[in-house]
């Protein structure tokens, strides 16, 4: 059969006349345009489909490369800058030691009780009372309070002051309170001093 019969016959074609229940009937010509339509349909449909699956395990993968990327340029910058991690380590475990040996120890409180003593008596002043109060134990040191009263001049007492602030062990001074003595010039002054003790037990 020449195109041009197959073509006349197209034209002549009726869709009426196809027989659904017998697709084995229908014309070769419509046979064709028939599975070239399907073909088309099935491409349509599913090519999108499948392309989306496809495009979603991309990204996925993008983002996994991505990911590890970022954790191999960490980890390299890490093993690049070890020696100096390690030299870090180093300053900062001298700089912890030379602060615990800023801290008193059990045995050395009253030592540091003396040096208060002394500073006060040197810069003028007389002593009420000191004495130590209560510890309060925290998670990493021991808090270890000193109530002080003195009295004596002003600029005395700013020269005891300055003077437990210099001393060699760490020691904070808190809640001062000035009360005007009887005398002029004379002044009583209550403040609470604090030294601490490192927590071995207690950061283990």
């Amino acid at each position: 059969m020449s195109l041009g019969d197959s073509l006349q016959k197209l034209n002549e074609f009726d869709i009426n006349d196809l027989d659904f229940e017998n697709v084995g009937s229908w014309p070769p010509v419509v046979k064709i345009i028939a599975c070239v339509l399907v073909f088309v349909a099935v491409i349509g449909i599913g090519y999108p489909l499948y392309l989306s699956d496809m495009q979603s395990t991309l990204d996925q993968v993008v983002r996994k490369e991505r990911q590890l990327r970022e954790e191999f340029q960490t980890k390299a910058f890490q093993a690049a800058n070890v020696e100096s991690y390690k030299q870090q380590m180093v300053e900062m475990e001298t700089s912890f030691g030379a602060l615990l040996r800023q801290l008193p120890s059990d045995t050395e409180v009253p030592g540091l009780l003396e040096d208060i003593t002394y500073l006060g008596v040197g810069s003028g002043l007389e002593f009420n009372f000191i004495n130590l109060q209560p510890e309060v134990v925290n998670a990493f040191y021991i808090e270890l309070p000193i109530s002080i009263s003195v009295k004596g001049g002003y600029h005395d007492i700013g020269s005891f002051v300055s003077g437990v602030a210099n001393l060699p062990r760490i020691v904070t001074l808190h809640d001062f309170k000035l009360t005007p003595g009887s005398s002029g010039g004379v002044l009583t002054m209550q403040i609470l001093a604090k030294t601490y003790r490192y927590n071995d037990k207690g950061a283990q």
